[in-house]
């Protein structure tokens, strides 16, 4: 009867909407990712166009240059070449004038080659940063498939939206330096080692390799070799579970020696790749060292070169460096400043998912074999960035917030709604913070800390100002303040008349006659003592120039 009614009046409810199928979920997923990957592209492109170069960049887009052009191991010893020899791909595209004969330092190279040599500085830097970017986007697909084989492809997704906006990813992918590779690199080689757990004899050897990269890229990744070693043994005596306990051990004690050899073949094979006859003639004389670390340096299997690099590394570690820290200058280094860098430049929500992430690793059965793998890489290396004698920045730990983002997804595993609406809200905050940054990534600060404004009264050098808003400056004093008389002060590898800024030095004449303009790197600022201090003092604060650069008035 009510069937009959339905049809006389044509009031026939109308179907529900199908809900989305397993098929057509999987097939969204490949969307998000390219979606995430697409907006840190733009974000790191529109990041790279923008900056001048930084104070590292020179060095080694020159080093690069030589590799591309005379195949020797001249400059910048203190880095081993893989880095180099990436942005050298771009280089060559770029395919700069080069004057092999130059006979200054390797700082002095890189801006001969920048600004002297008939190059266009702007082409030639976003072609040297380009490999760059192209290898953090790989390290996000590295993300994505290793949270989605420990927790699924939620997890996949949330950990690369966290790598994909994290601020001090943008910022130090769009560059042509070697923080983030070695990191991609690191990254790599633990979820090798972890995948070998069920096939050792494909991805031992693999994590071996990116090992290798890692370690050839960057001295700072020599720790993770005998933790990637353990991890590789492990992996493999979980792979034998059925065979006995003799086997199993050889087994484990051969993963990680492939894990080692694979690795110093990789290093070797980058220094044979600029120059097969090995030679090594640095442009300046390496510091002198001796004790206990000249005597590591020396004894390890690796390339002569590369023993000279490291021991130049640790001359370094002797030298009394300048640090600021909450607007305390000091001398030397202090252990907890990387920590506390750590907390003022990573977003609140990557943070608060990554605590989270990490103690669902250690609580979920399933997630508890993992735990080894995300949590003691990152956690080793601070440990002996810690101890080093440079406080310049948190990219000598950018794998912190890398490996925060991978555990970070692992909370997808709590399967109740409250727990996915947080997840969801905490994104989106890390998504809103850094697009408030935007295209400020360099000197971003979390909303605690008062935000990439303040960050300069926190901290100083790469983690706000690296050299990077020279040309950002030079269109600021054309556009508001034409004619008028400037003096600068900057802390950078840029040459400032090549951008058009012909500025007085205001520490080279008395006080009073510094008059107009006084211009500021913030890293200057925050360490300013006698004249320049006192300069700052008696000047008006009236702009600023990406977070980096303060405008005074006299």
């Amino acid at each position: 009867m009510m069937a009959s009614e339905h049809l006389g009046t044509g009031t026939i409810p109308a179907p529900a909407p199908p809900l989305p199928r397993p098929r057509d979920r999987r097939r969204l997923v490949p969307l998000l990712v390219a979606l995430l990957l697409a907006q840190m592209t733009a974000a790191m492109v529109t990041t790279a166009v923008r900056q001048t170069p930084t104070i590292d960049e020179p060095v080694y887009v020159v080093t690069a240059t030589d590799y591309l052009h005379e195949h020797r191991l001249r400059y910048n010893p203190e880095h081993p070449p893989l880095g180099k020899l990436l942005i050298a791909a771009g280089i060559a595209v770029a395919d700069p004038h080069y004057d092999p004969e130059f006979p200054g330092t390797q700082g002095e190279a890189g801006r001969h080659l920048l600004y002297e040599s008939g190059n266009d500085p702007w082409r030639l830097m976003l072609w040297a940063r380009l490999p760059v970017i192209a290898l953090t986007l790989l390290g996000g697909l590295v993300l994505f498939a290793f949270a989605r084989d420990l927790a699924g492809r939620a997890a996949g997704l949330v950990a690369l939206a966290l790598y994909a906006l994290c601020p001090d990813v943008v910022a130090h992918g769009s560059l042509a330096t070697l923080d983030l590779p070695m990191t991609a690199f690191l990254l790599t080689s633990v979820w090798l080692a972890w995948r070998a757990r069920n096939r050792p004899r494909l991805y031992v050897p693999l994590a071996g390799a990116a090992l290798g990269a890692a370690v050839a890229t960057k001295m700072s990744a020599l720790p993770a070799i005998p933790l990637l070693m353990l991890l590789a043994a492990w992996s493999v005596r979980h792979a034998r579970a059925g065979a006995g306990r003799r086997r199993r051990a050889l087994s484990a004690l051969g993963g990680a020696g492939v894990v080692l050899a694979v690795a110093l073949a990789v290093v070797w094979a980058t220094y044979l790749v600029v120059d097969p006859r090995l030679g090594f003639a640095p442009a300046e004389p390496l510091p002198p060292l001796a004790g206990k670390r000249a005597l590591v340096s020396g004894l390890l299997p690796l390339p002569p070169a590369y023993g000279a690099g490291l021991r130049a590394q640790f001359a370094m570690e002797y030298y009394p460096w300048e640090g600021f820290l909450f607007g305390r200058v000091y001398t030397g280094a202090l252990w907890y400043y990387l920590p506390v860098a750590l907390l003022v430049k990573t977003p609140l929500g990557l943070l608060a998912l990554g605590a989270a992430g990490a103690a669902t690793v250690l609580a979920v059965p399933r997630l508890r074999p993992a735990a080894p793998y995300l949590l003691l890489p990152p956690a080793l290396l601070l440990a002996v960035a810690t101890t080093g004698a440079r406080d310049f920045g948190t990219r000598y730990a950018l794998f912190v917030p890398v490996f925060l983002a991978l555990a970070g997804g692992c909370v997808t595993l709590w399967r109740r709604r409250w727990a996915e609406a947080l997840a969801g809200v905490l994104v989106l905050w890390v998504a809103v913070s850094s697009l408030r940054t935007f295209p400020y990534y360099l000197p971003y600060a979390n909303e605690a800390f008062g935000g990439p404004a303040r960050t300069h009264r926190l901290l100083h050098d790469s983690n706000v100002d690296w050299g990077q808003d020279l040309g950002a400056l030079a269109d600021r004093l054309r556009g508001r303040y034409p004619g008028e008389r400037v003096w600068l002060v900057y802390k950078g590898s840029g040459v400032p008349s090549y951008y058009g800024i012909h500025a007085g030095a205001p520490l080279s004449v008395p006080p009073e006659r510094v008059r107009g303009l006084l211009v500021v790197s913030d890293s200057a600022v925050a360490k300013a003592r006698g004249r320049l201090a006192e300069l700052i003092r008696t000047s008006r604060p009236v702009d600023d120039v990406g977070h980096s650069i303060t405008v005074y008035r006299r």
